[in-house]
């Protein structure tokens, strides 16, 4: 027998589960004990990115890991072993507590990827949405329900980590609705939080997975975009200047539209968080200035 045969029999004869990752976070191994844990044969698994299988690691409040701060990819990143207690999805839907410990794999002085082996926590599984609903207390607008400011800044940390790791581009949007304090006041704060909840509405309905677009604050929205080309920053602002554009509310029989002040920009080379997040907020002013209801971009 040789010796890669030896060793994918030893694997595969674990008791704790164990997976191996690329760079590119896509799956290329799944041994026969992550199967029995999970419920998850290989077939389902191997080939897909970590954060868009169903595993949907989150930690013990119920945060998803994918996004606000994954160990495996921080330890593809830094090329430190990592230990940590969180719960995997299993197939039939309810939450199992495990155990990971998360290793770099080198090739030469360069991380090419990521094991991770596992192993059950305690005997106990948890019904799916007994923990998975304080991650919508946590990290959710209760009156929105989309991504709070707590979340956005979670992603757009991870999302600072990839461009800092692999170089991958991506644009910040930041959205204020036009006159949203006079339109309070004329017809009321109802119809006031209806105009945010049906406008939060068209927006989950077109956020890719790649992508994550929140509640600032008050009338504020933020937008975190991945992009391949510095063009694309100025379609996805405009999108969603339109999405609210045609979005309607009724009030005592009267359709009421609302537009938005929008500011968009790329992520360049010694951004912060703060940074990239007050150009943005500089620049949706300019629209204000502009005659709001319009893009700025720079």
């Amino acid at each position: 027998m040789d010796k890669e045969r030896l060793y994918l029999s030893i694997i595969n004869n674990m008791h704790d589960g164990a997976y191996f990752v690329d760079n590119e976070r896509t799956i290329q191994f799944w041994n026969k004990a992550a199967e029995e844990i999970t419920g998850y044969a290989a077939e389902e698994i191997i080939g897909k990115q970590c954060q868009n299988s169903k595993l949907n690691h989150i930690d013990g409040e119920g945060r998803p890991l994918c996004i606000v701060g994954c160990p495996l990819f921080s330890t593809i990143i830094d090329g430190e072993q990592r230990r940590a207690s969180v719960y995997v999805r299993h197939r039939d839907g309810y939450r199992v507590p495990i155990m990971v410990n998360i290793f770099p794999i080198y090739n030469g002085d360069s991380v090419i990827g990521a094991v991770e082996v596992f192993t059950r926590n305690s005997p106990k599984v948890y019904e799916d949405n007994l923990i998975e609903n304080l991650a919508g207390i946590a990290m959710h607008d209760a009156l929105t329900n989309l991504p709070n400011r707590r979340y956005l800044e979670s992603f757009l940390s991870f999302k600072f980590d990839e461009y800092t790791r692999f170089d991958r581009p991506f644009a910040l949007l930041f959205a204020d609705i036009d006159n949203f304090s006079k339109f309070n006041n004329i017809y009321g704060h109802d119809v006031g939080d209806a105009v945010l909840r049906n406008i939060s509405t068209s927006l989950k309905n077109t956020m890719r997975n790649t992508d994550l677009v929140g509640r600032w604050g008050g009338e504020e929205f933020i937008g975190i975009y991945t992009i391949s080309k510095d063009s694309e920053a100025v379609v996805v602002a405009e999108k969603f200047r339109q999405l609210v554009n045609n979005t309607e509310i009724m009030s005592n029989g009267e359709v009421l539209c609302v537009s938005v002040s929008v500011g968009v920009t790329i992520v360049q080379k010694g951004d912060t968080a703060q940074s990239i997040v007050e150009r943005a907020d500089h620049l949706m002013y300019e629209s204000k200035q502009n005659g709001k209801n319009c893009v700025t971009f720079r």
